[in-house]
């Protein structure tokens, strides 16, 4: 009784315990999902406290944007469709996602093909007061150009919008030989390759009428399909991306809003990692007042890595960062703030030609708790990217199974 009491202990701060040493347990709690043969989910926590789950069902050549909500007792609602559509971009690294803004409004993005080109694709954004009567969707770029449009990140405004921020293609097509961003960009081995300009950052605030503000081009040259971030600072947003040297090192940068406008782009360590390619894994985010965590997965010195850093100043400066990996990492990586001093990283490791979802717990002060399987997975692409939130149980991770004839997305209460 009395170990069983230690561990809980340990379980409920986060620390190792001292005679024992005893790391953070992780138990997870399977929660049913109104799910079927289903894909690309996203988890999201409104400002009470209520978690969300949206995800894609397909229904044979339909695609169906769906949510839930967890109701007492660990209930999925029964799941709401906000649009179906044929002529959707689906794609692994590449999905769907639910915000919801201060006033308890909403808003979700999906992809939607433009033109022929296997990468032509728009964002695609419907608003709803309601949750339930959702307005037709509108595409906040504003370019007209048939190219490639996504990795989108959404956030609630310091009004009751949402901010979102997006890879933006229009460059890859509008840019000439003799232009001095010019470059020719080596197909990378998931397809994106582009000749003209490089992939570029862009923003823009939604409200509830779909009008589009703040438009702005944040940084011009960056990481072709790699997934963007995004969380609230004590000064309002700051995104987390893969940047692009000419040189085609592709380290992990932020960009912030302070006082109303946007800093320039701001490199979260020097990994030096060249690779010519996106290798389709981007950075995750999380704040809590003024400090901000960050995780990414590089590959730079011919060794993969999944690192950790911190910053107390909401983003301007950051610590020199703690690996988190157990050697055979694959990325795919997300952050949680569980209390105000420690942080949960999850990420998905290889182990004998299996995935599994594995978890890290870390303090401000640079404490880090052992590694804990948290879910056997897969290292299949259409396993997609495990995700985090947190309601006022506890923590909430989603997957997709692929075990099965289906693919099928998963949720589990972790802590």
């Amino acid at each position: 009784m009395k170990s069983t009491l230690l561990v809980s202990i340990c379980f409920v701060l986060f620390v190792a315990c001292s005679e024992e040493q005893l790391a953070p347990v992780i138990n997870v709690q399977h929660i049913e999902t109104p799910t079927s043969h289903s894909g690309q989910s996203r988890l999201t926590t409104d400002a009470s406290g209520q978690a969300y789950l949206s995800w894609i069902e397909y229904t044979g050549d339909i695609y169906n944007l769906q949510y839930s909500k967890l109701s007492d007792g660990d209930t999925w609602s029964q799941p709401i469709t906000i649009t179906s559509g044929k002529d959707w971009f689906v794609n692994w690294a590449d999905f769907p996602a639910l915000a919801i803004a201060k006033d308890g409004s909403m808003a979700a993005h999906w992809l939607q093909m433009r033109d022929v080109g296997t990468y032509d694709y728009d964002v695609t954004i419907s608003t709803s007061q309601n949750g339930t009567d959702w307005k037709p969707g509108f595409i906040p770029h504003r370019d007209s150009i048939a190219a490639e449009h996504g990795f989108v990140s959404m956030a609630p405004s310091a009004s009751n919008g949402i901010a979102v921020a997006w890879l933006d293609g229009r460059h890859t097509k509008t840019a000439h030989e003799d232009s001095e961003d010019h470059v020719t960009t080596a197909a990378d081995d998931h397809g994106h390759g582009h000749g003209g300009g490089a992939m570029s950052l862009r923003t823009a605030d939604i409200n509830h009428q779909g009008e589009i503000t703040e438009e702005f081009e944040l940084d011009n040259r960056i990481c072709d399909c790699c997934q963007t971030d995004m969380a609230m600072t004590e000064y309002g947003p700051i995104i987390v991306y893969r940047d692009r040297s000419k040189d085609e090192v592709r380290d992990i940068s932020v960009v912030r809003k302070v006082d109303g406008a946007w800093t320039e782009p701001r490199t979260v360590y020097n990994d030096e990692w060249q690779i010519h390619g996106c290798p389709v894994n981007g950075p995750a985010i999380a704040t809590d007042d003024a400090n901000v965590a960050v995780s990414w997965y590089t590959g730079a010195n011919d060794t993969s890595s999944v690192f950790l850093a911190f910053s107390n100043d909401n983003g301007a400066n950051f610590d020199l960062p703690i690996r988190i990996d157990q050697g055979q990492p694959l990325g795919r990586v997300d952050v949680l703030w569980v209390d105000s001093k420690q942080v949960l990283v999850t990420w998905l490791e290889k182990e004998d030609d299996e995935g599994t979802i594995m978890s890290r717990v870390v303090s401000l002060n640079n404490d880090i708790s052992d590694a804990q399987t948290v879910i056997k997975s897969s290292i299949k692409r259409s396993s997609g990217f495990p995700i985090l939130t947190k309601d006022a149980e506890g923590v909430l991770l989603t997957w997709t199974d692929v075990s099965g004839d289906n693919p099928q997305v998963k949720t589990a209460r972790i802590i």
